[in-house]
């Protein structure tokens, strides 16, 4: 059962569409203080933010798994994703598992220190946590200006051959 009802949906700031609700998560989580590669969710059908009490939603086709490379972690997301967001933190999440060992663990809550210590902690529903750095979860944005520089001088004929499969 959805936690998004009709009464929510009219008080919020809804999108539809992967490619919008990709920019509008990416800035709500850089607007809050957080990585914004925190939530690498594919093909969202929706998106919404109620900005009086921090209600955020997604929603995706398909449930995914995604592997942080930089911690070697295995998080899975559901097709809805919910959430309550305040200034560097993420509370009341529904929706995120991290893979611990041979079990999935339920995430509820997501922070990092104020000031910064280059870390973001996630705790679990029972308040265990794990803290790891900041960096492993940010996405650098391309710029237009360097997919256009990319594509003129390309010299290392490495970097365009095929890859092994």
């Amino acid at each position: 059962m959805s936690l998004v009802t009709e009464e929510i949906r009219a008080k919020a700031e809804l999108y539809r569409g992967d490619e919008i609700c990709q920019e509008k998560s990416k800035f709500l989580l850089t607007e809050i203080g957080l990585p914004n590669g925190l939530l690498p969710l594919h093909d969202i059908e929706e998106c919404g933010y109620v900005k009086e009490t921090g209600f955020v939603w997604l929603k995706q086709k398909k449930s995914i798994t995604h592997k942080f490379e930089k911690i070697g972690k295995l998080v899975s997301y559901a097709t809805e994703v919910t959430a309550v967001v305040e200034p560097n933190r993420i509370k009341k999440l529904t929706g995120v598992k991290s893979k611990e060992l041979l079990i999935w663990i339920t995430m509820s809550d997501i922070y990092v220190d104020d000031p910064p210590t280059g870390k973001i902690t996630f705790q679990t529903p029972a308040g265990l946590s794990r803290s790891f750095p900041v960096s492993a979860f940010q996405v650098e944005e391309p710029t237009k200006n360097a997919k256009d520089s990319k594509s003129k001088d390309v010299k290392d004929p490495a970097a365009v051959g095929v890859r092994d499969v």
